[in-house]
């Protein structure tokens, strides 16, 4: 998922080394995406979709 992030060139992105499995998505300091809240890791195209590119 890092990496589908990463090539995603419209927008920067940077990797922050969390801990007990946190996975959140930020963009402009507004979260789009908690893998706590949602149980589960986000779909490929979620990401993508939730940015309307």
């Amino acid at each position: 998922m890092v990496a589908y992030l990463e090539s995603l060139d419209s927008f920067e992105t940077e990797l922050e080394v969390g801990s007990a499995g946190v996975f959140d998505v930020y963009v402009d300091g507004r979260l789009i995406f908690s893998k706590h809240k949602e149980n589960r890791f986000p779909e490929h195209d979620e990401i993508r979709q939730t940015l309307g590119i």
